[in-house]
């Protein structure tokens, strides 16, 4: 019986662990559309959090079933209807909900949102996927009008697993500049490429890539492991500040995003490149070029000032 229950244990870990493989494969190019990177999840975060800790969730309800990965929806129900939350964090472009039964792992899509509101104003809330009624009143809601994002529902293998799967996090103490110039070295590909890559670095997306590329001066088609070592310095400094402040600004908004509360983020109001092709470069005036090439994506660059 327990040798059956480890062989349980290990297939439902190797299970997980494919899951979170293809979650972390960068999506085909048909599919690239904004994403909440990492000061927008951030914000979500920090708005729900508080409202969470110590409390348990009641009543579940999900209205879609095509947001799940790798669960299905009578384990998704059953595993938080009871469940209470102990710790409520940010891990690459998610947001994770750690209760005593498992972790809810919510990767919002480009029209996602998640948000406590009181039970009278849930009432109003259109387009919710998810709702999880919480122990003295209020409700946990994730919204998708489009339903692009995903939630997992993680076990101890699958949440080890998923964490050993993402590099490091570019806002915590740990990342230096020696740890990027080591995440730069191991590869051939472009620059951006490598920044937006979760495996080897968690958050950053194409927004903040071509934000901190531009302030660092640095060409996002040269190949990763032939950026200098000054350079890589410049993009740390650059790319940690830049970072923060699109978090203390919550967010950038270019077209659905929202915070919890409603509102729009900010930084938008900071981009120097993202969006901005034809436009003058705000450095030296030249007009600023917008290409495919480099990943798929539009991204946008000064040719003079970028090398």
């Amino acid at each position: 019986m327990e040798r059956s229950k480890a062989h349980r244990s290990r297939d439902s870990g190797a299970r997980e662990l494919g899951l979170l493989a293809r979650c972390l494969l960068p999506p085909c190019p048909s599919s690239f559309l904004f994403v909440p990177e990492l000061p927008e999840v951030e914000t979500f975060v920090r708005d729900i959090k508080p409202k969470l800790l110590g409390r348990s969730f009641l009543e579940v309800r999900l209205s879609h079933d095509d947001v799940l990965r790798g669960v299905s929806r009578r384990s998704l129900v059953s595993g938080l209807r009871g469940a209470r939350v102990a710790e409520v964090f940010r891990r690459a472009k998610h947001a994770v909900i750690v209760t005593d039964r498992g972790r809810l792992v919510v990767q919002p899509g480009m029209t996602g949102s998640l948000a406590v509101r009181s039970l009278r104003a849930a009432r109003n809330a259109d387009y919710a996927v998810l709702r999880v009624r919480l122990e003295r009143g209020d409700e946990l809601i994730y919204r998708d009008p489009r339903r692009l994002g995903t939630l997992l529902w993680l076990g101890p293998l699958g949440w080890e697993a998923y964490d050993r799967s993402l590099g490091p996090e570019p806002l915590e103490p740990g990342f230096s500049p020696a740890g990027l110039r080591r995440i730069l070295a191991r590869s051939r590909a472009s620059v951006k490429k490598v920044l937006m890559d979760q495996r080897a670095l968690a958050g950053v997306g194409n927004i903040y890539a071509q934000e901190a590329l531009f302030a660092a001066g640095i060409d996002p088609s040269k190949p990763a492991r032939e950026v200098s070592p000054s350079a890589v310095r410049r993009l740390h400094h650059r790319l940690v500040r830049i970072l923060r402040a699109a978090v203390a600004a919550q967010g950038t908004t270019v077209r659905d995003y929202r915070t919890g509360s409603g509102d729009r983020g900010r930084f938008q109001f900071e981009l120097e490149v993202y969006g901005r092709q034809g436009e003058p470069c705000l450095r030296c005036g030249a007009s600023l070029t917008a290409t495919h090439e480099i990943d798929g994506r539009v991204t946008v660059f000064c040719h003079r000032c970028q090398r």
